[in-house]
């Protein structure tokens, strides 16, 4: 089912001021509900050596950590299959609002939670328990916003639209690097452990409440108001109907999804840390380039949209997939070398991360408009799940066993996959052409 040819006008419409608030305001509530969901990781090694016993290595106590990073990504396709269900059902803005509040809540609430020191084992057991309700949230969040800001606009701009969204949500990323930067060149290490760390899950719990009240301001989707007018909502089970009759477009999905989770969980995430425990390179150090990445993530996450829109999703995707593997490789070399060239590489590398806003318009192109929340749900999270679940661990002991250059063999492995997964497009719109 698609959007029916007489609102083919609308579609050809230029961007206006109303686009405008749309896409600024997603982004905005977008960028503090990640935040929310990714401080976890720049703070792993602290929280794994108080959450687990006393006396564990180095190594050991950011692998625990970084498992229960990786719980939040086994819990998003519940969540995102429950809301993009209702999404599909009863409305894409509804749901919107719904996944910042269930991020907001625990975050606070880990703000003020218990240590091993104090509560004993109980305290890594309620850690999870609250990471598995922010990956509830953020396996609505993510599908649902790349579905809201792409059917509000036109057309031939959803991929900037859900390239400024990637931006926005990326951004929150560079929040949370600026945060742990400037907290571990102000803290000492002893401050950081006693109360550091709680300021900076405080402080996402407040961004979170303010993004609930900032998407008060938005309004349903076009594409979505049309279709109930209309009667074309689905009756049947979305999740159901997607399995049925889109089985290609869900695998091609999650290929590419597994491209954007090597580019924001290895590149962006896992970097920074396995500096400091993988080549010795100084916390304050590591987080300031970690931010530069982020801001450079930012900016490609807005060029790959551009490119999409001007050279379609399947050489935008090759392009970025190309960069993401040399620039990776370029970075770990330099920083088994001694990381001379640390920040402008590490910039060069976030900057081709920016695949990850090229991802969401392959994404929205695959499933037809009833059943586009729950396809796209579907398949990023489940691919999420699995791949962002496994990868942490599988990462932190590359960088342990593979001489330093183990997590740039990965990225680089999975950016082969884009790559073909870009041809595997060129190829069907030859086929369709014909």
């Amino acid at each position: 089912m698609t959007v029916t040819a007489d609102s083919a006008h609308i579609d050809n419409r230029p961007l206006d001021r109303r686009d405008a608030k749309t896409l600024v305001l997603s982004a905005l509530g977008g960028a503090l509900e990640f935040y929310d969901f990714v401080i976890f990781a720049y703070f792993a090694k602290t929280l794994g050596h108080l959450f687990f016993p006393p006396g564990t290595s180095d190594w050991v106590a950011q692998l625990q950590a970084f498992s229960i990073f990786a719980v939040g990504y086994l819990a998003r396709p519940l969540g995102g299959l429950v809301m993009a269900h209702f999404g599909d059902r009863i409305g894409r803005k509804r749901m919107f609002t719904l996944s910042v509040f269930l991020m907001a809540v625990p975050t606070l609430i880990i703000g003020v939670l218990p240590t091993y020191a104090t509560i004993g084992v109980l305290a890594p057991v309620l850690l999870t328990l609250l990471r598995v309700v922010q990956g509830i949230a953020i396996g609505g969040e993510v599908p649902g916003a790349w579905v809201f800001v792409a059917e509000h606009v036109p057309r031939h701009r959803v991929g900037l639209a859900c390239a400024s969204l990637s931006a926005g949500l990326t951004f929150g990323i560079l929040i949370g690097s600026l945060v742990a930067a400037g907290m571990n060149a102000r803290m000492s290490p002893a401050e950081m452990l006693d109360h550091g760390w709680r300021i900076a899950f405080l402080l996402g719990g407040v961004f979170g409440f303010f993004a609930v009240y900032l998407r008060r301001w938005l309004s349903e989707t076009p594409v979505f108001a049309r279709m109930r007018e209309r009667k074309e909502l689905t009756t049947e089970l979305p999740a159901w109907v997607v399995l049925r009759d889109h089985l290609p477009s869900v695998l091609l999905s999650m290929v590419v999804t597994w491209v954007l989770t090597a580019a924001i969980v290895v590149v962006i995430l896992m970097t920074p840390t396995l500096m400091q425990t993988a080549f010795h390179v100084a916390s304050a150090r590591a987080f300031t380039a970690g931010s530069l990445a982020a801001l450079a993530l930012c900016i490609g996450c807005v060029l790959g949209g551009l490119l999409v829109d001007w050279q379609g999703k399947a050489r935008a995707m090759l392009v970025a997939s190309l960069g993401l593997a040399i620039s990776t490789y370029a970075l770990y070399a330099d920083l088994k070398a001694g990381g001379a060239n640390l920040f402008v590489l590490y910039s060069f590398a976030g900057l081709f991360a920016g695949v990850a806003g090229i991802v969401p318009s392959v994404l929205v192109a695959a499933f037809p408009p009833a059943i586009r929340f729950s396809g796209i749900s579907l398949s990023y999270n489940v691919a999420y799940a699995i791949c962002g679940a496994a990868t942490p661990v599988l990462v932190g002991y590359l960088a342990k066993s593979a001489g330093g250059l183990g997590p740039a063999h990965y990225v680089g492995l999975v950016a082969l996959v884009g790559a073909c997964s870009a041809f595997y497009m060129m190829r069907q719109r030859k086929t369709s052409a014909s």
